[in-house]
Order: C-alpha cells, then structure tokens, then sequence
C-alpha cells in the first residue's frame, strides 16, 4: 500500500476528485494548509501599502491505496494540478506498512 500526499492549488481539488471518482477512487482526505517554496510567497496591497504574503493558501491531498493504483493517481493529479507555473505543487508517495478500518477491524487492503 501507499499514501500520496498532494499539495495543490485550492481550486484544483474538486477537479482532481472528480477524475479520481472516474477511475475508482473512491475516498481521500482534504486539508487547506499554507505554505511556501520556490513560489517564496506573493505582494497583497493593504489600506495603499504593499505586504509581502510569505504562506500561499495551498490544499493537501491524501489518499491511501494498493500499489497497483498509484500510477493511475500520479497521473490524474498532474494532468488536473498543473499550469506550467510556479506553484503548482508536489506529490510524494510514501509506503504504508497498514491499515485499519476502525469501525470493523478490517486490516490491510481491506481496510482502504
């Protein structure tokens, strides 16, 4: 099993979920986070003075699934996440030793 993480452009998630619910995936988690990288953040105008905005509103996606899948996902969230700007994002796969459906006790591939 793996998790993928996505940091994304906000108004991409409901893009990137509905491509996701076309090709069988079915859950994820959403968190709206901030942060920054090479973007290093942007300039707001404030009662006529300029602010440098260090965090840029950013959304995280979070999905757990067997490894047959991740390509699959990999795919969907780059096609739907990226502009070609800076920004757009990263995606990191990291391996899950298990999991555990609470309600049942299901573990494993089961569980998700």
């Amino acid at each position: 099993m793996k998790k993928i993480e996505a940091i994304v452009r906000p108004y991409t998630v409901e893009i990137i979920k509905n491509e996701l619910n076309a090709i069988g995936i079915g859950g994820m988690t959403v968190t709206n986070v901030e942060g920054f990288g090479n973007q290093g953040g942007h300039t707001e105008v404030y009662r006529d003075k300029e602010m440098c905005v260090s965090f840029v509103p950013k959304a995280k996606i979070e999905i757990i699934l067997n490894d047959d899948k991740v390509d699959a996902v990999v795919k969907v969230i780059l096609e739907n996440a990226r502009s070609g700007q800076i920004g757009d994002g990263k995606i990191f796969i990291i391996p899950v030793e298990n999991a555990i459906r609470i309600r049942t006790g299901e573990t494993g591939k089961e569980a998700i």
